[in-house]
């Protein structure tokens, strides 16, 4: 079984949509998580834009709680998948040595551009990049 944790700062809109779309893809083959860099939305549910664009794609975010990346999740996941080269550098900046090996961007060639702020228009277009790039990380 292949573990994957998703990253972006806050766990508030990418990295939870990421973790929902792959688990998706992968089914009983896989198991994913995703957290943020930040504590400022821990316990809180998916930005409300972020839950209406993934429900446009028949994904069911409600249930999603923020939770903050920790050191256990490092060790836990195969793969960390980075939402864009910010996070990937923090990430690398806490990480082991063994941590750091398995740190990846989400997207290889560009980042995955944070929608926070966006009009609801610019949620959607990220849920479509998100999920048509789990095909990088998944059969």
């Amino acid at each position: 079984m292949t573990r994957l944790l998703t990253v972006c700062l806050g766990n508030y809109c990418r990295s939870p949509f990421a973790a929902l779309a792959l688990a998706r893809r992968g089914g009983e083959a896989v198991q994913v998580r995703s957290a943020g860099l930040i504590g400022k939305w821990r316990g809180q549910p998916a930005h409300p834009a972020m839950v209406a664009a993934a429900r446009r794609l028949g994904h069911d975010l409600t249930g999603h709680r923020a939770e903050q990346v920790s050191t256990q999740m490092l060790d836990w996941a195969d793969t960390v998948l980075a939402m864009d080269g910010a996070v990937l550098e923090t990430l690398r900046a806490i990480s082991s040595d063994q941590q750091a090996a398995k740190l990846r961007l989400y997207l290889p060639d560009r980042d995955v551009p944070d929608p926070m702020g966006g009009a609801q228009e610019v949620f959607n277009d990220c849920v479509v990049l998100i999920e048509a790039a789990t095909a990088l990380h998944l059969p």
